[in-house]
């Protein structure tokens, strides 16, 4: 079963994935699909509000950070690992469990990263927002790194974040019954 999706004038169709016995999802990987990364890179930013720097968690979105970095000439983006690594000095660290991982992870950025993103506007992206677990995380983890959240955005928002109005986002994505049609 797949899902065809209108990403800003690009299609792609999603395989359904089971999440739960009642609950499938459209799966959206940018990984390996250059022109979808490329084409919703240009679209985001072309909605986007100021910023000074691109911030995303580790690392389906990872593609589409670089590419957004890229394209707007930008010399830095940030990451929010999904661990401490030996090279980081410091870190702060949140807790998230999103709609498709089994289990909390963490997702850290280190101090001297912070100290960069302090009184900076931070410009939050993803690849797809669904239950918000994820951007609460990377929102908190701006925060008390002294960053001011200039913008939320997303290539898809997932079934009730399409009803969010703090995020900017390319196309919506519903949520799927074991069957293949959208739940209501």
């Amino acid at each position: 079963m797949t899902y065809e999706i209108d990403i800003a004038g690009l299609k792609r169709d999603l395989p359904l994935c089971k999440v739960t016995d009642d609950l499938y999802i459209g799966a959206f990987v940018m990984f390996g699909d250059v022109e979808v990364t490329v084409h919703a890179a240009a679209e985001l930013l072309k909605r986007a509000p100021e910023y000074d720097y691109i911030i995303a968690p580790e690392a389906k979105s990872i593609p589409l950070l670089y590419e957004m970095a890229r394209q707007s000439g930008a010399e830095k983006y940030f990451l929010a690992r999904k661990g401490p690594k030996a090279y980081m000095s410091g870190v702060f660290e949140v807790s998230v469990k999103s709609i498709t991982t089994m289990s909390i992870q963490k997702l850290v950025i280190d101090t001297a990263d912070a100290e960069m993103i302090r009184g900076k506007r931070m410009l939050i992206v993803d690849d797809v927002i669904s239950t918000g677990e994820s951007l609460h995380a990377m929102e908190e983890l701006v925060t008390r790194a002294g960053g001011i959240i200039a913008g939320r955005m997303a290539v898809l928002a997932e079934g009730a974040a399409q009803d969010r109005d703090d995020i900017i986002y390319l196309a919506p994505l519903p949520l799927f019954n074991p069957d293949g049609t959208v739940k209501e």
